[in-house]
């Protein structure tokens, strides 16, 4: 992630998100204007957070041009029916609809929206 201006005053920020606040939905974490809660951040991000326990599922639009990074952080997840397992990561594009199921396990994971 670079930022989306040059030679800025840093930002630094700390904030704690519960699991209940994750759990079985995405929570927008950070965001380059701070919307929801979220910390903000001087990069064209939207950062989310989930957990979802077994049978749970969730999902996320893109708008057109964006692009997106999934990291699972533990368990596993079926990101548009493709099988992730924890510590892998994956780049998509050209998709309008995030799909995020997690069949068997709990499951914890990050969406990095991007432009």
């Amino acid at each position: 992630l670079l930022p989306n201006e040059k030679s800025a005053t840093p930002r630094y920020d700390q904030k704690n998100f519960s699991d209940a606040e994750k759990t079985g939905k995405l929570k927008l974490v950070a965001s380059s204007d701070g919307r929801d809660g979220s910390i903000a951040v001087r990069q064209d991000v939207y950062l989310y957070a989930s957990l979802l326990a077994p049978g749970q599922k969730t999902e996320l639009g893109l708008a057109p041009g964006r692009h997106a990074w999934i990291q699972v952080a533990r368990g596993s997840l079926e990101v548009n029916g493709q099988k992730l397992r924890a510590g892998d990561g994956a780049a998509i594009s050209d998709e309008k609809t995030l799909r995020f199921d997690s069949p068997s396990e709990k499951t914890e994971f990050l969406v990095f929206d991007l432009a």
